[in-house]
């Protein structure tokens, strides 16, 4: 796969995001604490721009009325109709086995560089 360098480490910082286009697709970049994750900017459901979401935390019940927040985020809500989605995996919260395209990303001598 190619090698596209699209930012320098400094330019995402932890908790932030950067939406590129390569080879004509649009791919949000995000650092979740040092860790960069890359995902197509399309929503599986209805093609809304999923990576200019809200980010937010893994939401879980915790017993009949309290909630538990974890991964906090990590997780990222269609503008759109509100799907959600795992940054890390590309998993759709609704139904596993709906995804949205992930990219391998690595950052090589201070540089973030997006492999697709």
């Amino acid at each position: 796969m190619p090698a596209h360098v699209i930012a320098t480490a400094d330019e995402i910082p932890p908790g932030g995001r950067k939406i590129v286009t390569v080879n004509g697709r649009e791919i949000g970049v995000f650092n979740l604490e040092g860790d960069y994750y890359a995902l197509r900017n399309i929503c599986p459901h209805r093609t809304g721009p999923l990576c200019r979401g809200r980010l937010r935390p893994l939401v879980l019940p915790n017993g009949m009325t309290d909630m538990t927040y974890t991964r906090e985020g990590e997780i990222i809500k269609c503008p759109w109709h509100q799907w959600e989605f795992d940054i890390k995996t590309g998993e759709a919260l609704y139904d596993p086995q709906l995804r949205v395209r992930t990219y391998r990303v690595e950052v090589e001598e201070e540089q973030v560089v997006l492999y697709a």
